[in-house]
């Protein structure tokens, strides 16, 4: 009988270690450390955005506890009441607001506890904190999303009404038909082009190599004409209408003297007088003249006169 209790006192004392250790290992899985005493505070929010029992508590980003439980209450405006227990060494000061935050790309929750700078009193165990729902990374880029997605929409939508009352008011189609005007005007300019770089460009190109051609030729008789010989002939030249300009002013030659002999023009001037008297009287008495050449006399008129 005594062996029979003994036994019976071991099987109770393995499944209590056993329970021990299965609520200890549960525990610790949830990363609850049953050994250190904790305080626990509540908060109150309307939505928990992904949170989860034995999410992480963090002050400044260190954690200091974690989500005990979650409990919700569709009939109520703010549904979902938290619990969360935090090491019982770090005070909480008044002021403090427990702000719901994003936990990581894949959209999970945590809680993070914002403490004043400077705090005179602290929470008791069992208070309920203000609450906050603080936008993570993913719900910035979504929203910033959203918003280039509605001015998207809103330029395409404009775009669009645009285009209609394009097509509405016929604008389409007479920029479309002048635009195949041009089409065609292009293809009739460039077919005529097209001939008379056919037609003209080798006559011309041809008449610009006989041009260069003959240019050449000109370019090589120049070449070989005697320049040196056609200059001293022009320095001569030269040469000699300045011996001759010298004469001229020294009053050497003839031509020195009819310009500088005052005596030559007197009697070239009277010369011109006398000639000038003469063909006067020639046209008053014209008979004088024709009776005297032909008779060889003088004129009877004359005659009578000389009696007189």
């Amino acid at each position: 009988m005594k062996i029979k209790h003994l036994r019976e006192i071991k099987v109770g004392i393995v499944a209590v270690v056993c329970l021990g250790l299965l609520y200890f290992g549960f525990n610790f899985l949830k990363g609850v450390n049953i050994f250190s005493p904790v305080h626990t505070y509540y908060g109150v929010f309307a939505a928990v955005n992904g949170l989860t029992e034995q999410a992480p508590v963090y002050i400044r980003g260190y954690k200091v506890g974690q989500v005990d439980y979650i409990h919700y209450d569709f009939t109520a405006d703010s549904a979902f009441m938290v619990k969360i227990s935090v090491n019982k060494d770090i005070n909480v000061p008044i002021g403090t607001t427990m702000d719901l935050i994003a936990d990581g790309l894949l959209g999970g929750g945590a809680i993070q506890l914002t403490v004043p700078t400077a705090a005179t009193a602290w929470h008791d165990s069992g208070d309920m904190l203000p609450t906050q729902v603080v936008p993570g990374l993913m719900d910035n880029l979504q929203a910033g999303l959203l918003e280039d997605l509605d001015s998207t929409i809103l330029a395409a939508k404009e775009l669009i009404e645009n285009a209609n009352s394009q097509l509405e008011g016929g604008h389409l189609h007479s920029a479309l038909q002048r635009i195949d005007y041009v089409s065609g005007e292009l293809a009739s300019t460039s077919h005529t082009l097209k001939q008379l770089m056919n037609d003209r460009v080798p006559a011309i190109v041809d008449n610009l190599d006989t041009t260069i051609a003959n240019a050449s030729v000109v370019v090589a008789d120049i070449r070989k004409a005697n320049l040196a010989e056609t200059v001293a002939r022009v320095d001569t030249a030269i040469d000699n209408i300045i011996i001759l300009f010298a004469d001229v002013r020294a009053q050497e030659g003839t031509l020195g003297q009819l310009i500088y002999d005052k005596s030559l023009y007197a009697n070239i001037n009277t010369t011109v007088q006398s000639a000038d008297s003469l063909l006067v009287d020639l046209k008053a008495n014209p008979r004088r003249y024709v009776h005297f050449s032909l008779f060889g006399g003088k004129d009877k008129s004359d005659k009578k006169k000389i009696k007189k």
